[in-house]
């Protein structure tokens, strides 16, 4: 069974552009850079004729790549209002007894931990999928044992 990939209406959107460019604009100019290539003359050593054929291989790879996405993926809205974490949460949590912390729970080609977007995937993502406001652990990070409490859930 493939594998779910969850995408923010933003990124779907996103990722359908990027595919019809590479359907299109793309591999319309890759096209007319094999046919220079070929237009030289003895292709066995055309270092012009071989890196557009690697650029054309590179962008079909990425064409497949797109469409598996969209055949596979789950939009995730912004949450109204729930009582347990999943993806799509806007979440605060109390970090080490000490800051509050905003994070959003995304797929991961989502994630941006600047702006608080972390995967479901990561170590925190697991770690706060399915907690409820109140609930509280502690997960192995890089810099070592972090503790959490959930303050609220949005």
């Amino acid at each position: 069974m493939p594998e779910k990939i969850y995408l923010s209406r933003e990124s779907l959107e996103k990722t359908k552009n990027q595919l019809e460019e590479l359907k299109t604009t793309k591999r319309r100019k890759i096209a007319e850079r094999i046919q220079s290539a070929k237009d030289l003359g003895d292709l066995s050593e055309n270092a012009e004729y071989a890196a557009a054929k690697n650029e054309q291989a590179f962008n079909e790879g990425k064409i497949i790549e797109l469409e598996n996405i969209l055949k596979n993926v789950v939009l995730v809205e912004a949450k109204k209002q729930a009582d347990k974490i999943d993806i799509g949460s806007e979440i605060i949590v109390k970090i080490n007894e000490k800051n509050d912390q905003k994070y959003v729970i995304v797929g991961d080609n989502d994630t941006d931990p600047l702006q608080g977007k972390i995967s479901y995937r990561s170590p925190l993502g697991q770690a706060f999928l399915g907690k409820r406001a109140g609930d509280g652990g502690q997960v192995r990070v890089p810099k070592g044992l972090m503790k959490f409490k959930i303050i609220n859930i949005s």
